[in-house]
This record gives structure tokens, C-alpha cells and sequence, in this order.
């Protein structure tokens, strides 16, 4: 953690020289931003702090930002970019899987299952981007500034799990429609309920599996209701940041690439800030691997993943949750989606959606 802090500080510092010569050309802004959950690192040390501390120093004062989490505004992650669309807000920080119900394209970005580790989520993220700051534009009238992850995502079940073949019958709670697609795929049910809700649906048994990040499994809790860590590789929560196009066509050039510049450091030092604090995530869960330095250790069983849970990901991957993808996908945009899908994401994970 402490490189990734002075990682930070010099891309601050990076940003420091570049605005200083600037400032005197930037626009007077006051951005209404509303971030991801307050309880959760991605706001408490990326978004809120960048928002409310970094950008009004680095702009010498000309930008300042009221933002806020969706959580303390009582707003859901599908409703985040109807309200950026219609000027609510400026700017809002969200994640892909809850928005991409409107456009399949859009969820092209982090489908369940593809992929398998950070150099090929980052990278695909990468290929991916130009597709989805057109989507972005035509779909949500917004322009892309920056996309990141959240922890890794895994399945957290109060029930035995210690393989792929214990899901089957299982209940699991998921966030998106890859995802479901995914639990069907393996066997299981799929559940959709809100992040708040899980802790209670897990103690209750209204589901015996939840999906999401590992250190967000541990600052929600899920720890103190779960009691088997499967770390089966379902994705990355990929998020994003986008400002309202009508709020972006109104800045002078000096400020939208001030803007873009910042956001491009921003943008690498989030990635460095939850890759390193995904391996503690499991530690803090399951109090196995090392120390948790986040406070006291849940004891969840971690299970190991054998080469049958691996092939059956796989085979769930081919079999259903691509080709369901796929349909989704054609019937809104064409065959063409296919087509820049495997020559983006497919080419950098070697995983090919097939044509319906």
C-alpha cells in the first residue's frame, strides 16, 4: 500500500505542473459529481477524495465539485446515467453491469467470466474503450473520461461450496445479466438484489451465494453471514466516470483537456489502488494469507479452485453466457458488435462470442 500512496503523490504532482501554467485559462466550474458507494474504497479513496480535495487544488480553485455517493443521494446504479443524461449531475462515477440493461453493447466491457486476471480485464478495457465512448455519446449523451475496476468478483456463500458442482440448485445473488447468465450456465439460480440488501438475504438464506468484490465483501460485512469464499473469477465490476455532454460542449479547450489530463492520472492511479488491495480482500474475509490490515479477519473457509471448476467456467462461458450475450447484442446493433467485440476484448483474453 505504501507505493501505491507514493505512486499517487507524484501523479499529483504530475498534474500540479501541468495545471499551474494553465489555471489562469480555465473555466470557473462548480460540477455537481455523484460517485459509486460511500462505504466502499472506490469512493472513500478514489472518487471522493479526487472530486472534493485534489481537483479544486490542482485547478488553483477554478473547478470545485460537490460530489457525492449515490448512497447518501438514495440513487441506484440503473439509475445513475438517466440522471447524468437529463443534468442532474455533471459528472457520475458508476458501474457498467447496472447500465448495461439499456445497451448490450456497453456490457461488452466486463462480461461474466472472460475475464481471468488484471493484465487481461486492463486490457480489455483499453481495446474496448473507443466502442464505448461512441455507446456513451449515443445512448447517454455523455463523454468518457476515465474507466476502472472494482476488486475482483467472486462468489461469497453461507452454504458448502466447494466446487462448481455445489452450485447447482444453489441461489446466487447477482448484479447484472451476464452474470445470471453465468450461475444458470453452471447450474445455479440467479437473484438479482440490491448490494445493501445481500447481507440479510445471505443471514436468511433468501440466497445461499452472493457475487461481488473482495474488499467490498469485507467493509459490507459479508464475512459475519457467509462462510465459504469461492474465488471463481466472474469479472471486475468494471466502472467508469462520464460528464454530461452538454456540461463538456460548454468548457473552453484549455479546460477539457486539462480535465482529460487529470482524469488519465486519476484513472491509472485508481487501477494501482484496487489491484493492490484485492489480495488483502481475501485475507480480511477469510484471515488466511497474511494480516488484515483493515481491522479484524473474518474466518470463511477459502476454497481452492480445482481444473474441473476452471473447465466448467469455461464451458458455461462458450455454451450460454456468450451466446446469450450475443443475441442481446446483434438484436441492438448488428452483427458488427460481434465483429469489434473479437477484435477488442476477445483478442486480448483469446475468448471469440460467437456470430447467432
Amino acid at each position: 500500500m505504501g507505493k501505491t500512496r507514493i505512486a499517487f503523490g507524484a501523479a499529483l504532482i504530475s498534474v500540479g505542473l501541468m495545471a499551474g501554467p494553465a489555471a489562469a485559462e480555465l473555466d470557473n466550474l462548480n460540477l455537481k459529481v455523484v460517485g459509486t458507494w460511500g462505504n466502499l474504497s472506490n469512493w472513500k479513496v478514489n472518487e471522493g477524495p479526487f472530486w472534493n480535495e485534489t481537483m479544486p487544488e490542482i485547478s488553483g480553485g477554478k473547478i470545485k465539485a460537490d460530489a457525492v455517493p449515490q448512497t447518501d443521494v438514495g440513487i441506484k446504479g440503473f439509475e445513475m446515467m438517466r440522471m447524468l443524461k437529463i443534468g442532474v449531475f455533471d459528472v457520475a462515477h458508476g458501474v457498467v453491469g447496472y447500465i448495461a440493461g439499456e445497451d448490450p453493447v456497453v456490457e461488452g466491457i466486463d462480461i461474466a467470466g472472460v475475464a481471468q486476471n488484471w493484465e487481461e480485464i486492463r486490457g480489455a478495457m483499453e481495446a474496448y474503450r473507443p466502442i464505448m465512448e461512441k455507446q456513451f455519446e449515443e445512448t447517454y449523451g455523455a463523454k468518457l473520461l476515465a474507466t476502472y475496476p472494482f476488486p475482483s468478483q467472486m462468489l461469497w456463500c453461507n452454504a458448502e461450496v466447494n466446487s462448481v458442482e455445489d452450485l447447482k440448485g444453489k441461489k446466487v445473488r447477482v448484479y447484472t445479466t451476464s452474470m445470471g447468465d453465468l450461475v444458470e450456465g453452471l447450474g445455479g439460480t440467479s437473484v438479482t438484489i440490491a448490494f445493501a440488501e445481500v447481507v440479510p438475504a445471505l443471514e436468511k438464506k433468501v440466497v445461499d451465494c452472493g457475487i461481488t468484490g473482495t474488499m467490498p465483501a469485507y467493509q459490507a460485512k459479508w464475512y459475519q453471514v457467509s462462510t465459504h469464499a469461492f474465488p471463481l473469477k466472474v469479472g471486475y465490476s468494471a466502472s467508469f466516470a462520464a460528464v454530461n455532454l452538454g456540461t463538456w460542449n460548454r468548457m473552453n479547450d484549455e479546460t477539457k483537456a486539462f480535465l482529460q489530463k487529470s482524469m488519465a492520472e486519476w484513472e491509472n492511479s485508481a487501477w494501482e489502488k484496487i489491484i493492490a488491495e484485492d489480495e488483502m480482500g481475501v485475507i480480511c474475509n477469510t484471515g488466511e494469507g497474511g494480516t488484515c490490515t483493515e481491522g479484524e479477519p473474518g474466518n470463511m473457509k477459502l476454497v481452492k479452485l480445482s481444473d474441473a471448476d476452471t473447465a466448467a467456467r469455461k464451458k458455461a462461458l462458450e455454451d450460454v453466457v456468450l451466446k446469450r450475450w450475443a443475441e442481446r447484442c446483434v438484436a441492438k446493433a448488428g452483427v458488427k458488435c460481434i465483429d469489434d467485440w473479437n477484435a477488442t476484448v476477445g483478442k486480448v483474453t483469446g475468448v471469440t462470442a460467437p456470430k447467432p
